[in-house]
């Protein structure tokens, strides 16, 4: 499915077209219920294209799969029309293969970080302990689970909504979510314990943030966006207490754009981590990842 999508799209009009008039039958003999549904596709398909959507037809498909009734496949055209991120209308993400919740108001987890998550598969193992950070939706934790086959996995953010809804991603793959700040939120018995610890803090410098797509900006929480004014500004309070809670030979893999790739490693190795860089063009994705110094933890991708 594709997730926050590049372009940004102009304000359109609620829909108001034949599909949605009185007359329209959902339940129809085989033959015509399948062209109605086609029909009915290619007509939101046409609509969402106009407004910008770049992959309408996918969209469309997935509105009409997830409406269980004309009147709300109506309203959920229209919020997308609004600029409402598909993933918040539908209620999940595909991520690393899997779907996962995505509630109004949360962070919506893109496909480049996808990378991260299946660089940090490589050195996992079952069992390992898992922190994610940032969390949002908690997709990143929960896929590394499924990929490695199981783990202690944590998540925090400092936000509520996310929490929320991380619990429905984590807890049922036998992890725990807490809320607060940072490492404040958690159990101190992590600390000098965590085997892996995944990042995506916000990284996009203040100044930016009107510049991103409407979809983000508008719809997504500020505090999961906004890095400060050069961008590394949680990042640099993540690296300064990383090393006390990883465990010997432990890695910290953060996202970080192509640009301040650089910076974030000088960050990390500021804060006594071992840094190294790690790029997917395909993918448009940056990673940093940290080791502890001391334990001689290395890596090669």
């Amino acid at each position: 499915m594709p997730h926050t999508l590049a372009k940004s799209r102009r304000i359109c009009e609620p829909l108001t077209c034949s599909i949605f008039e009185p007359g329209f039958q959902p339940h129809l003999d085989s033959s015509s219920a399948s062209m109605a549904k086609v029909t009915r596709r290619a007509s939101i398909a046409t609509t969402l294209r106009a407004a910008g959507c770049v992959f309408a037809e996918d969209e469309a498909r997935l509105l009409i799969g997830a409406a269980r009734h004309p009147d709300e496949l109506r309203h959920m055209v229209d919020q997308r029309l609004s600029g409402l991120p598909l993933e918040h209308i539908v209620g999940w993400a595909d991520f690393c293969g899997k779907r996962m919740t995505v509630s109004p108001g949360v962070f919506v987890p893109r496909r480049r970080t996808e990378f991260l998550v299946r660089q940090a598969a490589m050195i996992a193992k079952p069992g390992a302990v898992v922190v994610d950070l940032c969390c949002g939706s908690g997709a990143m934790g929960a896929a590394l689970n499924d990929l490695v086959g199981s783990c202690e996995l944590h998540a925090s953010d400092i936000d509520s909504a996310a929490v929320q809804c991380a619990r429905r991603n984590v807890e049922p793959r036998g992890g725990r979510v807490h809320q607060g700040d940072l490492y404040e939120a958690l159990p101190k018995t992590l600390r000098g314990k965590v085997d892996v610890l995944l990042a995506n803090a916000p990284y996009v410098p203040t100044g930016s943030i009107g510049m991103m797509p409407p979809e983000a900006r508008l719809h997504e929480p500020r505090v999961a966006l906004d890095g400060g004014a050069d961008g590394l500004a949680v990042q640099r309070r993540l690296a300064l207490d990383a090393a006390q809670w990883l465990a010997p030979g432990g890695f910290l893999f953060i996202e970080t754009s192509q640009a301040q790739a650089p910076e974030t490693a000088g960050v990390l190795a500021e804060s006594g981590l071992l840094a190294n860089v790690v790029s997917d063009r395909d993918m448009g994705a940056t990673i940093v990842v940290g080791s502890d110094r001391e334990s001689g933890g290395t890596i090669s991708f």
